[in-house]
């Protein structure tokens, strides 16, 4: 990849990537940071549909067709991209079988998580929704430390609210609750999993 064929940026906590309506005509890639994908609904209401972190790809629905940005993109806090244009990723993809297929494995689990997502709204009470995100958020983003499980820059109450379409005040009871069961700890900063399997158990019995 040439140096006119990508751009990395600095990007302030509260700053957009992108906006609705902009031209959906690069793909992103978080050097370091964290970054909020969120839609607003027609009530109003923010959705979010994603946080991301260091290693990870978003915008990439312009490889498939989409023209226009859909949903918004912004820092959580200080965060370094770097992006490249629609064009020369499909140029890379082109050149490079193993790039090609994990962008498809990339887009196919990012929908498959979308798909259980919205069952989960349809079938799932809101415990339920906030206990599955805890011990999903801990496979995908924690540390093992021994028999527990740590997560880094553990999200707001209001941000788990936004992810799993509950109340702020819910999460809040829930993960209190899962703190007098002994199962979790928490602070602004972290979360810790006492135990990964009691906590999907929880969910179960929810």
């Amino acid at each position: 990849m040439d140096s006119g064929s990508h751009e990395t940026k600095a990007y302030k906590k509260g700053e957009f990537i992108y906006l609705p309506q902009e031209e959906a005509n690069k793909v992103f890639f978080i050097n370091e940071g964290r970054i909020k994908i969120s839609a607003i609904s027609e009530e109003g209401k923010e959705v979010t549909k994603a946080i991301l972190s260091a290693g990870e790809l978003f915008g990439e629905l312009g490889l498939i067709g989409e023209s226009k940005r859909k949903d918004s993109a912004i820092a959580m806090e200080k965060t370094m991209v770097c992006s490249i244009t629609v064009e020369d990723m499909k140029m890379l993809m082109k050149d490079h079988s193993s790039l090609s297929m994990f962008m498809m494995k990339l887009m196919g689990s990012r929908v498959l998580q979308m798909e259980q997502r919205l069952e989960s709204l349809v079938f799932k009470d809101s415990k339920t929704r906030i206990i599955e995100f805890l011990h999903e958020l801990g496979a995908k983003k924690g540390d093992k430390v021994g028999f527990e499980v740590v997560v880094r820059k553990f999200i707001t109450h209001q941000e788990i609210a936004n992810l799993t379409a509950t109340s702020r005040q819910t999460v809040t009871t829930v993960l209190n609750e899962l703190r007098n069961n002994e199962l979790i700890t928490f602070d602004r900063r972290r979360l810790l999993i006492r135990d990964m399997e009691k906590l999907r158990t929880a969910a179960q019995v929810a």
